[in-house]
């Protein structure tokens, strides 16, 4: 389905999103369904200059090069990790949409090194935000330029290399960047309200027996 308001209003007016038990009436979960996906659009929509800056920002940190070590004859290291040579450090720059949303910028000669801070409300999104992050970080493999341990004080890290830009398009690399950062926020909502749903059915359940 078309994640639009018009698309999103439609179906609550044909109880799509909330189909009551036989006998039973409409409660208060319809509402809050409906009122929490209105949320989330807006939230969407106000989250669009927030990544638009940090795409521009990612496109100009991105022009990397070859460069070989300084320090060690015939090797290439990023410099961003290994830090031997501050003349071939960029200054970070940090994009912050609140105090919690966060993204950190990092670049070089060879190698950017982009850090977020995912947004963390309460306690249930800080323990599904890290058990997410956690349960990525643990296949960094597979991401390829997603790194094992995230920079202090953000949850998570990607580290793109000259020869990450020379094996793939410089602006898919960016687009990955950007999804990500826009599908998580979404992602962990959406966790979030089913652990809520899941966790009010249960007490419904445990409160039957003292009816």
């Amino acid at each position: 389905m078309e994640c639009s308001e018009n698309s999103i209003l439609k179906a609550f007016k044909n109880k799509i999103l909330y189909r009551p038990r036989a006998g039973q009436s409409k409660s208060k979960d319809s509402t809050l369904i409906f009122w929490v996906l209105i949320a989330s659009i807006f939230d969407r929509q106000a989250l669009k200059p927030y990544l638009n800056a940090v795409r521009h920002t990612l496109n100009a940190a991105l022009c990397v090069q070859n460069f070989s070590s300084q320090v060690v004859e015939r090797h290439n290291k990023p410099e961003i990790e290994v830090r031997t040579s501050k003349e071939l450090l960029l200054n970070p720059v940090i994009i912050s949409r609140n105090e919690k949303e966060r993204v950190l910028i990092e670049g070089s000669i060879n190698s950017v090194r982009v850090s977020i801070a995912i947004k963390q409300s309460d306690e249930i999104e800080k323990l599904l935000c890290r058990k997410f992050t956690r349960f990525m970080m643990t296949r960094a493999e597979d991401f390829v330029i997603l790194r094992r341990k995230p920079v202090p004080g953000y949850d998570i890290s990607f580290l793109i290399t000259n020869f990450h830009t020379e094996q793939m398009s410089k602006a898919k690399l960016v687009d990955f960047v950007i999804t990500f950062m826009d599908e998580i926020d979404k992602e962990i909502s959406e966790m979030r309200l089913a652990v809520n749903s899941r966790a009010r059915q249960c007490a419904e359940e445990f409160l039957k027996a003292f009816d």
